[in-house]
């Protein structure tokens, strides 16, 4: 057995056993993890996946044993690695941040500046992506903390902690019919185009809930992974804008309005999201202190390490 059939079986589960996205995340060829495949389950004695002719399709129950087992041990083997970083460079090194764009754009100017100020020796590198992406690089420690609406607080192997809460906000040119709507309705909204987010980002579940349970089908004729792209083109006048009412400054946007509709969308909650287990020097525990005031570095350090921490049970108030 070795860490790189350990590192097979993980990325197996992580890629929904398609063993062609495997061998491209291990820089392998897909008849190699085949072959590490073959030579594990040989030298145990027992089958990990289940198969479907010479397809993958999930893993037995010693197979998901075994895959508890070696993110543990790839986990801690990786906490070796960064030992010596961790207690010899405490005030400067590099801080990895994945987030959304509309996180990195909106949310996050002010944090940074304030980091900045206190580590002045640290190095931030600053990524964007999709919710799927930022837990990807946040499981492959390719990320210290991920920053997302959405995601971060439902996978077992991330603790999450609450940032803030946000609600959508509808935004039209200026002298729109809609600025003289005494209060907007769902069945209003629903008929106009729309402007919004693609699925899966920045709360546009949230949206779709509301308007299926009114029994709705508003037409969305844009789908946007950015605050700012839908900006753009409700300037044009292609449609009514939803978005994240924190991407909104009236100084800055000018010919655009932005209206309330916090009756009608939950609120959305944006999470931090460290992987467990996971060594990280003191100041990537300060960065998320420095998001949620409401959070001591003991509380943060202890969620990262217990073996078992629900992402609710942290949400406080802020």
């Amino acid at each position: 057995m070795n860490f790189q059939q350990l590192r097979i079986i993980r990325e197996s589960a992580r890629c929904n056993y398609n063993l062609t996205d495997v061998a491209s995340m291990l820089f392998t060829s897909q008849s190699g993890v085949s072959r590490h495949i073959r030579e594990l389950e040989d030298e145990l004695g027992v089958e990990i996946f289940i198969r479907r002719g010479k397809r993958l399709i999930g893993m037995t129950e010693p197979g998901k044993t075994l895959l508890s087992v070696a993110e543990r041990i790839l986990n801690e083997a990786n906490n070796i690695r960064r030992i010596a970083d961790v207690f010899a460079n405490k005030d400067s090194g590099e801080l990895s941040i994945v987030t959304t764009h509309t996180q990195a754009r909106y949310s996050l100017p002010g944090v940074i500046k304030q980091f900045r100020e206190l580590y002045p020796r640290v190095r931030l590198v600053l990524n964007q992506g999709s919710p799927e992406e930022i837990v990807a690089m946040l499981q492959s420690g390719d990320a210290d903390v991920g920053i997302a609406s959405e995601k971060l607080m439902t996978e077992e192997q991330l603790a999450a902690f609450p940032y803030y809460h946000w609600h959508h906000a509808v935004l039209v040119p200026e002298n729109h019919e809609l600025t003289r709507a005494p209060q907007l309705t769902l069945e209003t909204l629903s008929r106009y185009p729309l402007i919004t987010y693609r699925h899966g980002i920045t709360g546009r579940s949230r949206i779709d809930v509301a308007f299926q349970a009114a029994g709705l089908h508003p037409e969305v004729v844009i789908s946007a992974q950015d605050s700012d792209v839908i900006k753009t083109y409700v300037e044009l006048g292609l449609g009514v804008g939803l978005l994240a009412d924190m991407s909104y400054n009236r100084e800055r946007d000018t010919g655009l309005v932005s209206l309330s509709v916090e009756h009608l969308f939950e609120a959305n909650t944006v999470w931090l999201g460290v992987k467990r287990g996971q060594l990280q020097r003191k100041y990537a525990w300060r960065f998320i202190q420095l998001c949620n005031p409401q959070l001591s570095l003991t509380e943060i350090e202890e969620a990262v390490f217990a073996t078992a921490a629900p992402a609710a049970a942290l949400d406080y108030q802020i």
